[in-house]
Order: structure tokens, then sequence, then C-alpha cells
């Protein structure tokens, strides 16, 4: 089963921008999600990405502020954050799936150990 690790997380001031990455083992053609989770709050799927990179989804609310993109020759998909906002504070994972994207954790076994980003000022 492959593994993940992200990395890239930090404190930003509102509108900044982070790129995070998250580094697979080995090469996979899993759908790759990034998620997110604040204090006292579910995870949420925020966006995701096809195996070839052909396809990419996201949340409204960071839909035109963040990017999902992969570079299946390094083993890393990464997320470009712009315009960092007080709410997008959280701990982010990615997590891996054989099949389709999906915005619910529960459909995820495959996880990384997370990193936190902070925006304040």
């Amino acid at each position: 089963q492959v593994q993940l690790v992200e990395s890239g997380g930090n404190l930003v001031q509102p509108g900044g921008s982070l790129r995070l990455s998250c580094v697979a083992s080995e090469f996979t053609r899993d759908y790759i999600s990034w998620f997110r989770q604040a204090p006292g709050k579910e995870r949420e799927g925020i966006a995701c990405i096809r195996s070839d990179g052909s396809n990419t989804y996201y949340l409204d609310s960071v839909r035109r502020r963040f990017t999902v993109s992969r570079d299946n020759s390094k083993n890393t998909v990464y997320l470009q954050m712009n315009n960092l906002k007080p709410e997008d504070t959280a701990v982010y994972y990615c997590a891996a799936r054989k099949v389709a994207c999906h915005y619910n954790a529960i459909h995820y076994t495959t996880w990384g150990q997370g990193t936190q980003v902070t925006v304040s000022s």
C-alpha cells in the first residue's frame, strides 16, 4: 500500500500563498485528494486530482484560490494555495483512492500524517 507524506504547511498572513506537497512512497495511479480539518470541525475534502492529472475537482470555497496538480515523475501531488484567509487555518491531509474522487473522508483508507497551515496576522 502506498504511503503518503505531506509537507509545506506554515504560518502565513492573510492574502499570502503556500504550496503543499504530498509525496507518495511509490508511483501510483490513485486519485489523490486534499482534505483539511480545523479544530472542532469535520474533515472536509477540498480538492482532488485524477490519476493522470486530466481532471481536477474543488470545493466551492477554495475554487479559484487553490490549484491541485501532480507530477507523476516525482510521485508528488501539489496544492497551491493563494489568497489565503484565516478560515483556511487547518491541518491539511492528502489521501489516496483507487477509483474516482470523493469528498467524503470515509471513502479513503490511505492518509498522510498532515501538515499545519495557519493563516493569521
